[in-house]
C-alpha cells in the first residue's frame, strides 16, 4: 500500500534510472538526477530540526522547483511553492502566513525577497543539492510520516484581502493521483505536456502522475502560450500524448486557426478544467483532434484539483451546455439547498463534497475552515466531513451535474478562483479612492472594477494593481462612478450595480 508519494520516484528511479522525468527549457532530470537531489535537499533540511512543518519554495517554474517539493517531502515536511512574478506584498502575506523559518531559491531571486524574510534562512538550491545524502536519516523520517500528513499548501485568494493556505494530505494526493491513472490509462509511454503554474492545482495530476507511472513531464515554456502555431509544434516535437490546460488555452488556439495548420500526432488525453470551457471552441478541437479522448474535469483546491468528471461521449452542439459529469472514484457528493437539504432532481442547490479528497483545511485559519468544511447535515450520527464549495449546480436528466455559476463573489477567471474581494482590498490604499467595488461580466468574462474618487488613466491603475495582486487579478475594465447603489440595509447593491453596467447604462452612475 502506497503511504508516501516518493515510492512513486523510487519506484520510477528503479525501474527507469535514465529516463527523462522532467524536462523544462533549460535542462533535463532524469529519475535518477529526481532522487539524488531530492534526497541531498532532504538531508540538508534535516538539520534544521523541522518535522511537518511549512517550508517555502522560491524558484521559477522548472526541474528545480521539482525537485525541491521532493526534497521537503524528504524530510518530513510540506512544501508551498511561490511564484517569482507574485508581487512582493503578495510574498510577503503567504511568507508571514507561513512563518517558515526556511526557503529555498537561487542567487538569481534571493536579493529580490531579502528584505522581506528577516530572520529567515536562504538555502540555494544549486548548494544544497551538492550535499551529503544521509540515507539512515531519510529512512528514520520516512518510519515516523504517515499518509495523512500535510504534503503541500497552495495559497488561493482570500475575500478579506489575506491569501488562504490550503493544506492537502499525502493521502489526497496518492488516492487523486491512482484515480487518473486509472481513468485516463496513463502508462509510462505516456508525457504530459505541463501548463498550469505549481501554486495552481492543476499542476498536481501533471508531478504526480507523472511520477507514478514513470512519464516524462515537459514544462512548456511559456512563450509557447502566446504563439498558438508554437505550442502545437512543441507538442509534436516533444510526442507529448496527454494535457491538462485551463480552457482560455484551447481556445485561443481553436480561435486562431492553429489546429488547421499543425496536425498533432500524438496528444490521446486532452483534460481540461478551471473554468467553463466554450463548446464552440470544442468542437474545433474534436473536429481536428477526432481521435482524442477528452475530459471536462471540476474540483476545488480544497479538494484536492479534481471530484467531478465528464469524459465526452457525445456531439454537442456550440451553445450548449457542456456537464461536469460524475463523481470521481470514492468521492462523493451532496447537492443542498439554503436551509442544508437535499435538493431534488433537477434543481438547484450548493455542491458539496464528501471523501478522501478533502483537503486537511486552512492553514493557521481554524474559523474560515469550519465555515465550510461541515459535518454533513444528512447524517447526524457520525462524524462525516464535507466541503461546501459554494458552487451552484443542478442534476440533469442523465444524471449529469452541471455547472450554474458562484453562491457567492468568487469567481472564476483564466484558469484562476478569485475572490473579488481580495481584488476590492488591495485598492483600499490607492490614493482618493473612497469606495470601490468589482463585479464579473461573464459574458465578457472580464473583471470590472469601479472606484469613486479622482479620475485615474487605466495604465494607471493596472500599475497600481500589478503591485498588490498577480497579473490574472488586475481587473480588466475600469469604471468611474460619483455614486454606488445601496439597498434597503446601506449594504453596497452589488446586484444592482451589475445590472447597470450589463444594460450599459455605467456612465449613469
Amino acid at each position: 500500500m502506497i503511504t508516501n508519494v516518493l515510492e512513486y520516484l523510487e519506484d520510477s528511479a528503479e525501474k527507469y534510472p535514465d529516463k527523462a522525468a522532467f524536462v523544462d527549457e533549460w535542462e533535463t532530470y532524469t529519475y535518477t538526477d529526481l532522487k539524488k537531489y531530492g534526497q541531498a535537499i532532504g538531508t540538508e533540511i534535516e538539520k534544521y530540526n523541522l518535522f511537518r512543518k511549512p517550508v517555502a519554495v522560491y524558484l521559477e517554474k522548472s526541474v528545480k522547483a521539482v525537485a525541491s517539493f521532493l526534497g521537503v517531502l524528504y524530510s518530513g515536511n510540506f512544501y508551498c511553492p511561490i511564484d517569482v512574478s507574485m508581487p512582493l506584498q503578495r510574498v510577503k502575506t503567504i511568507l508571514d502566513i507561513l512563518e517558515t523559518p526556511i526557503i529555498i531559491t537561487d542567487k538569481e531571486h534571493a536579493g529580490i525577497i531579502e528584505q522581506e524574510i528577516e530572520g529567515k534562512k536562504l538555502l540555494f538550491y544549486d548548494d544544497i543539492i551538492q550535499g551529503e545524502t544521509n540515507l539512515e536519516q531519510l529512512k528514520d523520517i520516512r518510519r515516523k510520516s504517515i499518509d495523512m500528513d500535510p504534503m503541500y499548501v497552495l495559497f488561493t485568494s482570500g475575500s478579506t484581502g489575506i491569501p488562504k493556505g490550503v493544506v492537502v494530505s499525502q493521502q489526497s494526493v496518492i488516492e487523486y493521483t491512482e484515480w487518473v491513472t486509472k481513468t485516463f490509462h496513463i502508462t509510462s509511454q505516456d508525457s504530459f505536456g505541463n501548463q498550469a503554474p505549481f501554486y495552481f492545482d492543476n499542476s498536481i495530476l501533471d508531478i504526480y502522475c507523472g511520477l507514478k507511472n514513470s512519464a516524462t513531464v515537459y514544462i512548456i515554456p511559456k512563450v509557447c502560450f502566446v504563439f498558438p502555431m508554437q505550442l502545437l509544434e512543441y507538442l509534436n516535437e516533444n510526442r507529448i500524448t496527454t494535457v491538462f490546460f485551463v480552457p482560455s488555452v484551447l481556445c485561443t488556439v481553436a480561435k486562431l486557426r492553429a489546429l488547421s495548420k499543425v496536425s498533432l500526432r500524438f496528444l490521446k488525453n486532452i483534460l481540461f478544467a478551471g473554468e467553463v470551457m466554450s463548446n464552440k471552441y470544442l468542437n474545433i478541437w474534436r473536429k481536428h483532434v477526432p481521435d482524442a479522448l477528452y475530459a471536462n474535469l471540476y474540483g476545488p483546491t480544497e479538494i484536492t484539483d479534481v471530484c467531478i468528471y465528464y469524459i465526452l461521449d457525445r456531439e454537442f452542439s456550440d451553445d450548449e451546455q457542456l456537464p461536469i459529469g460524475v463523481a470521481c472514484q470514492n468521492t462523493d457528493y451532496i447537492i443542498l439547498d439554503e436551509n442544508n437539504h437535499a435538493v431534488s432532481k433537477g434543481k438547484i442547490g450548493e455542491l458539496c463534497i464528501r471523501g478522501r479528497s478533502l483537503s486537511l483545511g486552512y492553514y493557521k485559519n481554524k474559523e474560515k475552515s469550519e465555515e465550510v468544511f461541515i459535518q454533513n447535515p444528512l447524517n447526524q450520527e457520525y462524524r462525516d466531513l464535507i466541503y461546501c464549495t459554494g458552487d451552484l449546480v443542478k442534476v440533469n436528466e442523465k444524471n449529469e451535474i452541471l455547472y450554474l455559476g458562484r453562491k457567492d463573489f468568487q469567481i472564476k477567471h483564466m484558469g484562476h478562483r478569485i475572490e473579488l474581494g481580495e481584488i476590492e482590498a488591495s485598492a483600499g490604499g490607492f490614493e482618493g479612492i473612497e469606495t470601490c467595488a468589482c463585479i464579473y461580466d461573464d459574458k465578457k468574462r472580464k473583471i470590472v472594477f469601479f472606484y469613486k474618487g479622482p479620475a485615474y488613466e487605466d495604465e494607471e491603475l493596472e500599475e497600481l494593481f500589478s503591485r498588490k495582486v498577480p497579473a490574472y487579478m488586475i481587473p480588466n475594465v475600469f469604471v468611474k462612478v460619483n455614486q454606488f447603489p445601496y439597498n434597503a440595509n446601506g449594504k453596497l447593491d452589488r446586484k444592482q450595480l451589475k445590472e447597470v453596467y450589463m444594460s450599459g447604462k455605467a456612465g449613469e452612475l
